[in-house]
């Protein structure tokens, strides 16, 4: 049985308000006369828009108009920096059906995955705006000699940060990384995939009309061959989400001018299933691990390995969940999934998925485009006896399917779950949750989630995002991921008495006084 469809609406639903897109477009750092690119909805194939594309002096020309809006921006309390964040979500509220519009329009995501992205940045700036008075006000830190070294900690911004947001979650990985480095101090160059750069524009329309300076925030989009080098050149600090190999590139050119970056790359990333887990509630929630966003989400499920005493049940419920999904391009949330992006990505999936069949992988659901429902719909797909020598077993798909494993106990799961160059998300199942974050602690990956296979973690904006191993460096969400976007500075003063033996007092009497009273210290617990 093939997954159920949701037939598409009228083509007159696939398209946004002419005068709404000439708003945002016209916001793009680009030349008057700039060419444009043909931006379709991966639901029809459609134009959406003609974005103009910046570049190489346009990048040079945003970096100008940022640096100078920096420094006024920097000199400003924080507490009146976070104010336009803090009026943005109920403005995000009041304008919810406009950017979830939009967002699936360019993407051809299902709405449902859509409002993640929505409630992301919701959630994600109003946690910054709180915070961000605290953490960036100057800290008192122990000085050398108990009340006689009187140390502060400030933070300064970085300056222009260059942010490269990807085309899969260009609503959250824009703004969400965006909103803490603009409290922080900094300026922004911003580049957006250009087939998902309108609604980074939306948001920064929105900021601006809220009380953000406009030239704090510059939209460029472009070819990474033309407008790359610029962007890297001109950053104080850069902030990137793609590609392990993409970042790989970037820390490469950045590297000579020893400017910090943060980058959140790829995976392949695992879901154990316990002897003792609740199938009917793992089979649900690995619906929803494995096929949101149509699969193409950094931190979604690609292996799931299942234990023996459960197997023969589990999968066969996960299978008839995969097959009642309902695939669909209408603007509503009537979709259990939505199409993917790219023709590349569709070309990737089949590849895959053709090439493990070929070597004997078995499929258990899917496993085949739908051109009937729109150019770029495949279907949630569930494949076993998937081997080594398969491309899908070990690289990252990308899409919507998942490779099932049998285990025989959970050393075995967790073996498997480790064996893999990528560590960025990983997921447990269990009845008994103190025994899953024993599991989970074993894992090697950033972060992982017992009972839920990404959301739970990932929309905890308290704690830190990021990847182990080839999956990247540095962290987004909580204090580090205002932090990154920060310099630390020390400033130490010395009161009374003089780092130096006093009056009459040789070295050797002073070595001994300071080596007893180091003693002391740890006598009294001092330090």
């Amino acid at each position: 049985m093939a997954p159920r469809t949701v037939p598409a609406e009228g083509a007159a639903e696939h398209t946004l308000a002419p005068t709404l897109i000439e708003r945002l477009t016209s916001r793009v750092t680009a030349a008057d006369d700039a060419p444009t690119a043909a931006v379709p909805t991966p639901f029809t194939g459609a134009t959406l828009a003609e974005v103009p594309q910046s570049g190489s002096d346009d990048v040079r020309a945003a970096f100008e108009r940022a640096r100078r809006a920096q420094r006024a921006w920097a000199r400003l309390p924080v507490a009146e920096r976070v104010r336009p964040f803090l009026r943005l979500t109920d403005a995000l509220v009041e304008r919810r059906d406009e950017i979830l519009d939009i967002i699936q329009l360019e993407t051809g995501k299902a709405r449902r995955h859509a409002l993640e992205e929505f409630l992301d940045v919701a959630m994600c700036t109003l946690y910054y705006a709180r915070r961000a008075p605290r953490l960036l006000r100057p800290q008192r830190r122990k000085g050398m000699l108990p009340g006689l070294t009187r140390v502060r900690e400030l933070r300064h911004p970085k300056g222009v940060v260059a942010l490269i947001a990807p085309w899969n979650y260009p609503f959250a990985l824009g703004a969400g990384d965006i909103a803490p480095a603009l409290m922080a101090g900094n300026a922004v160059v911003h580049k957006p995939d250009t087939q998902t750069c309108l609604s980074s524009l939306w948001i920064r329309d929105l900021l601006v009309s809220l009380g953000l300076p406009g030239d704090l925030w510059q939209i460029v989009v472009g070819d990474p061959a033309e407008i790359g080098d610029p962007l890297l050149e001109g950053a104080d600090y850069v902030s990137f989400t793609g590609s392990t190999r993409g970042g790989r590139a970037i820390a490469e050119k950045v590297a000579p001018r020893l400017v910090g970056y943060s980058l959140e790359l790829g995976g392949k990333n695992p879901m154990i299933v316990l002897a003792d887990a609740d199938v009917e509630r793992t089979a649900r929630g690995a619906v929803r691990a494995c096929f949101t966003n149509a699969g193409q989400l950094c931190i979604s499920i690609e292996r799931m390995y299942v234990h023996q005493d459960v197997y023969d049940r589990f999968v066969p419920r996960f299978v008839e969940l995969v097959k009642g999904m309902r695939l669909g391009s209408g603007l509503d949330f009537s979709a259990d999934m939505g199409s993917l992006t790219y023709p590349r990505q569709l070309e990737a999936v089949t590849r895959h998925v053709e090439q493990a069949v070929a070597k004997g992988a078995t499929v258990l659901a899917g496993g085949r485009a739908r051109p009937d429902l729109g150019p770029l719909f495949y279907e949630p797909t569930v494949l076993t006896d998937v081997t080594e020598e398969m491309d899908l077993c070990a690289a990252e798909t990308f899409g919507p399917v998942v490779a099932v494993y049998k285990v025989a106990d959970e050393d075995e799961a967790v073996a498997r779950a480790n064996d893999t160059a990528y560590g960025l998300n990983a997921s447990v199942w269990t009845r008994n949750v103190a025994h899953g974050r024993r599991v989970a602690a074993r894992i090697e990956a950033g972060t992982v989630n017992i009972n839920d296979g990404f959301g739970a973690a990932y929309a905890s904006h308290d704690a830190p995002m990021g990847g182990f191993k080839q999956s990247g460096l540095g962290r987004r969400h909580g204090a580090e991921g205002l932090l990154k976007f920060t310099e630390a500075q020390t400033i130490a003063s010395q009161h009374f008495m003089d780092l130096e033996p006093p009056g009459g007092i040789g070295y050797e009497r002073f070595a001994d006084l300071m080596s007893n009273g180091v003693a002391l210290m740890k006598r009294l617990r001092i330090r």
